[in-house]
């Protein structure tokens, strides 16, 4: 941890060195570590997603068990929720696709 905190301060405290590099000096990296961000970041809001959604119609399948006259009132809420939901999982497969489509150095 202590390594992290002093990599971090050191970063912050010489952003200069950062920029000191001449232009293409380790630009071959980009690209793989770009596809490997792409693909862990969809399946974590996929997955994510996928949980998200379960349980709010499991939990709206409950509440119309419980009050069927507010079938149609529950039902609109979830299908409001679940779109919202599901637009998480979109933003990051735009983002995914920007990472893996656009070329950020040439």
């Amino acid at each position: 941890m202590r390594s992290l905190i002093a990599t971090g301060i050191a970063v912050l405290a010489f952003p200069g060195l950062a920029l000191a590099a001449e232009p293409g000096a380790g630009g071959e990296w980009i690209g793989p570590f770009a596809v490997i961000a792409a693909g862990v970041g969809m399946a974590i809001a996929s997955g994510l997603c996928g949980l998200g959604q379960g349980r709010a119609v499991a939990a709206a399948v409950e509440a119309m068990g419980r009050q069927p006259g507010a079938a149609a009132r529950i039902q609109t809420a979830l299908i409001i929720g679940l779109a919202l939901i599901e637009s998480l999982a979109i933003y990051v497969l735009v983002v995914a696709m920007i990472l893996l489509f656009v070329q950020p150095i040439k």
